[in-house]
């Protein structure tokens, strides 16, 4: 397993900032590793709402399908995704902090089958592409929060 961390902070009060991430739709708006988002059921977003994203690995995009696991607005979402040889969990919490909020953004990630024996030289590109998911969110939160 492959556990990522990454923290930021933006002046979007805490309640749109986590109603913009916990809605998994708009990752490829933020996250430059994820090349295409759509919800798959209708109603609020809550617990049980399941997206679809084309997840960028090496020159390939792969499909995942993640449900919402946990959904405490607006202070925390999990995100549990599938992928063909892949497992992630994502566990994105919010806080107020000063004028704005500061995400907290941890991602554990398993590889299954073949791939997990290439999982341990697999940390750097993980980190980098956790640091540009992190870069790409405060980027649309903060440019959010400018009206």
């Amino acid at each position: 397993m492959t556990r990522l961390h990454e923290q930021i902070e933006t002046p979007l009060a805490t309640d749109a900032a986590f109603a913009f991430v916990a809605d998994f739709a708009n990752s490829s708006i933020w996250d430059p590793g994820t090349a295409t988002s759509e919800r798959l059921d209708p109603g609020p977003v809550g617990v049980g709402s399941r997206y679809r994203l084309g997840v960028r690995l090496g020159g390939r995009v792969a499909p995942m399908a993640y449900r919402i696991a946990v959904f405490e607005p607006p202070n925390r979402v999990v995100l549990a995704g599938e992928g063909s040889g892949v497992s992630a969990i994502d566990d994105i919490r919010f806080e107020a902090v000063g004028t704005g909020t500061r995400v907290d953004y941890t991602a554990e990630i398993r590889l299954r089958g073949w791939m997990r024996l290439i999982q341990p030289f697999l940390g750097g590109a993980f980190a980098k592409l956790a640091r540009n998911a992190a870069a790409g969110m405060k980027l649309e939160l903060d440019r959010r929060a400018q009206g």
